[in-house]
């Protein structure tokens, strides 16, 4: 005997379709006109990957919905204020990488470069904090940066993002964390898991830590990178984030912010690890941890795999966001992976064709009154629930066939003039080539019980 004959996968197939025609489109790139091709840091995504991300996207619908937290959208384009008084107009985000544009109205709009700052907007919008506190939240989409392309992160990014505003107790960010944490294990299923936590206090503490920290850089000025040296006078906490080499050399013999944090927000911190150790969450502490936005106040925290130096999710609170944004105080926290890093890293990518089964039954339309009743035939099948193939660009029962045994489906449903003049469809069983002949009111509930 032969080797055994490699088992057709319908939606592989079709992505080497979809490769081998870019392929035919590069061909003419080169002998004849250009294509026109995506905007560079942007990504297409095509059907495997499509249906990878959208199981890992359910998944963790799922376990959100499990400790409580709502779905809710935002858009993709916000006032470009909305970014710049919350992530922080010294920030990398708003300095350098974020996408703007001016309307023909004049409005200054920005593509959104991260999930917090639009659903904290829309809590305050909508007068969410009249509502029973904490309001949780769960939100997935794009968002843009424009930075260097990287492995895992392109300048349009996929987020999965949960926040609880209302709720000042560490308990909150516990749960951020826990959740997050739940979400990477069993919805990526990603293992060896990380987490980096600190706290970066509050307005009350950090002004002495900052004059400590200004000091420190001073006398280490002329080895800092250009953007840091800008830095030092505006936004100093900054320098801990930055990632050229020299800097993040100097950072090692940094003054450390636990040591200066205030009493209330060493009590918040002290509870969160002990909540942490409760939850049987590992942890370590990394005292220059401080993120890249603004925002952030008390609990910062990052997510690694121990093979992987890249930041896969993180978060952290921010009690004093909603009051730049508008006139309430509510304290806040939240967290959100990178949907495109975490694929990167996914160990033994899943094998989606078990959810993904090629149709039981096949259309076969013969003559044009059959092809414009093919739609009615399965628009009815799609309200029965049951899975139908088809390919309606086809004429001659030859070529529809030669789909249908393709893709290995036990039975076809086949529409001539004759069928289509009595109201009635053809079944064919495909292994036993018997044939029977269906009125079409019947034949939802008929397959039904045909193909169990």
């Amino acid at each position: 005997m032969g080797p055994p004959a490699k088992r057709f996968n319908y939606w592989t197939s079709l992505d080497a379709a979809l490769a081998s025609q870019q392929s035919v489109y590069l061909f003419l790139k080169m002998a004849k006109k250009e294509i026109i091709q995506k905007a560079k840091g942007m990504r297409d995504i095509l059907t495997m990957e499509y249906l990878r991300r959208q199981k890992i996207i359910e998944r963790a619908q799922t376990i959100a919905s499990f400790y409580g937290f709502k779905p809710v959208q935002t858009p993709h384009l916000e006032k470009t204020e909305l970014f710049t008084a919350a992530v922080g107009e010294n920030t990398d985000i708003v300095e350098k990488e974020m996408y703007e544009l001016k309307t023909k109205g004049g409005d200054k709009l920005a593509l959104r470069p991260e999930l917090t700052a639009p659903l904290v907007r829309a809590y305050l919008e909508y007068g969410m904090h009249t509502a029973p506190q904490p309001v949780m939240f769960y939100s997935y989409g794009s968002c843009f940066r424009h930075e260097r392309p990287q492995k895992g992160r392109s300048r349009e990014f996929q987020q999965f993002d949960l926040e609880i505003l209302g709720e000042e107790n560490s308990i909150a960010d516990a749960t951020v964390i826990k959740t997050l944490l739940a979400i990477l294990e069993e919805a990526a299923n990603l293992k060896n898991l990380s987490i980096r936590i600190n706290s970066i206090g509050c307005k009350e503490c950090r002004p002495v830590y900052k004059k400590e920290l200004i000091a420190y850089y001073r006398k280490k000025i002329n080895s800092l990178c250009p953007t840091c040296r800008k830095r030092l006078k505006t936004n100093p906490m900054r320098l801990l984030d930055c990632k050229n080499e020299k800097c993040v050399e100097l950072k090692q013999e940094a003054p450390q912010i636990i040591n200066h944090l205030c009493k209330e927000c060493t009590a918040h911190f002290k509870n969160l690890l002990e909540t942490l150790d409760a939850a049987e969450i590992p942890y370590y502490l990394d005292h220059y941890l401080v993120r890249g936005l603004d925002y952030y106040t008390r609990t910062v925290f990052e997510i690694n795999t121990e093979n992987e130096p890249l930041e896969i999710g993180g978060g952290g609170r921010y009690d004093d966001l909603a009051k730049l944004l508008g006139d309430k105080s509510v304290p806040g926290t939240g967290a959100a992976f990178g949907l495109d890093r975490v694929l990167s890293i996914m160990p033994n990518k899943e094998k989606i064709s078990e959810n993904q089964k090629p149709p039981k039954v096949f259309l076969i339309q013969l003559g044009e009154d059959a092809r414009r009743k093919s739609l009615l035939i399965i628009e009815t099948l799609r309200k029965a629930k049951i899975s139908i193939g088809h390919s309606l660009n086809k004429d001659s029962l030859k070529s529809q066939l030669k789909i249908a045994n393709k893709i290995k489906a036990p039975y076809t449903l086949i529409l001539g003039q004759k069928e289509f003049l009595e109201n009635t469809i053809l079944l064919r069983d495909m292994n036993t080539a018997s044939q029977e002949t269906i009125p079409l009111p019947k034949l939802a509930d008929f397959l039904k019980k045909k193909i169990k």
